[in-house]
């Protein structure tokens, strides 16, 4: 069964030898025929050999299977289905190395077109066992490829998803931000709008000069300067409403400050009136910043 698996496999036929050890003309045709050079290149070269003694069980199998009659036997044969052989040539009786070239050179020119046939058969099953495998392969590269870029696709999208939504909520966030501001900065502008008009209101009109009434200058960090009349009993607050009615200021922490002699009159002096803080009948006084 090997040899005629690799006969098949080398698209050889096999050439078969059944000796009978004790035929008298064994032994002068394996020395002269089968140990001739020429035929044993032969053989070698366009066959695949096997020999069996009938002694043996397969080579008594194999001469019951090809019913060999005479000895030496010789056979040529191939594979055939189910694990069964077909006769192309039997052999018997001794034969010269010459005959024996002849009677296989025969064989393998009758048989060379049915091993022609099964070898480009064999080659086109392999061509196309390959060229599916390739098919195959190139399919499935190509599905590789199709999913990688679906899912590329997809996480993509899902990135840009992830994108828009963040930029949707920080623009949503700095809006309502931007919303909050303003509308705390409108508060805070109206909350400062009513506390000047409430000091406005609180400061009474402007009295008329006399001697009893204090001229206040006051000069802002812009350079500004803004001049009004109080009673000289009026508290320094009244000179720091004043300040606040205007609207000149953005910050509320500061001091009015003399400057000859430097006096800030801070927290601790608004209560005093002009006169005791020794600005009567007149004062120059700056903003200073805290």
């Amino acid at each position: 069964m090997d040899a005629l698996q690799r006969s098949r496999n080398a698209f050889k036929l096999l050439f078969v030898y059944l000796h009978s050890p004790d035929h008298p003309d064994s032994p002068v045709f394996c020395e002269r025929t089968l140990c001739s050079q020429a035929l044993a290149a032969f053989v070698n070269e366009n066959f695949v050999a096997w020999g069996g003694s009938i002694r043996a069980s397969e080579g008594f199998k194999m001469s019951n299977s090809l019913k060999a009659s005479r000895f030496p036997f010789c056979a040529v044969v191939m594979p055939a289905t189910n694990q069964r052989i077909a006769l192309l040539q039997q052999v018997e009786g001794p034969k010269s190395p010459e005959e024996m070239l002849t009677i296989l050179q025969r064989v393998l020119e009758e048989s060379a077109p049915v091993l022609v046939a099964a070898r480009l058969d064999s080659e086109e099953r392999r061509n196309n066992m390959r060229l599916r495998e390739e098919q195959d392969a190139a399919y499935r590269a190509a599905l590789e490829a199709d999913q990688a870029r679906e899912r590329q696709r997809r996480e993509e999208q899902e990135r840009l998803e992830r994108e828009a939504a963040e930029a949707e909520r920080k623009r949503k966030e700095e809006e309502e931000a931007r919303e909050r501001a303003a509308r705390e900065a409108a508060e805070k502008e109206a909350a400062r709008a009513r506390m000047r008009q409430e000091k406005a209101l609180s400061l009474g009109d402007e009295p008329e000069k006399g001697p009893n009434v204090t001229q206040v200058l006051v000069r802002f960090p812009t350079g500004e300067r803004k001049e009004r009349r109080f009673h000289s009993t009026a508290p320094i607050q009244a000179v720091y409403d004043y300040v606040d009615s205007l609207g000149c200021l953005e910050v509320e922490d500061y001091n009015l400050v003399s400057n000859f002699p430097r006096v800030t009159y801070g927290t601790e002096k608004r209560s005093l009136t002009l006169k005791e803080a020794g600005l009567h009948p007149q004062a120059s006084l700056f903003v200073e910043l805290n």
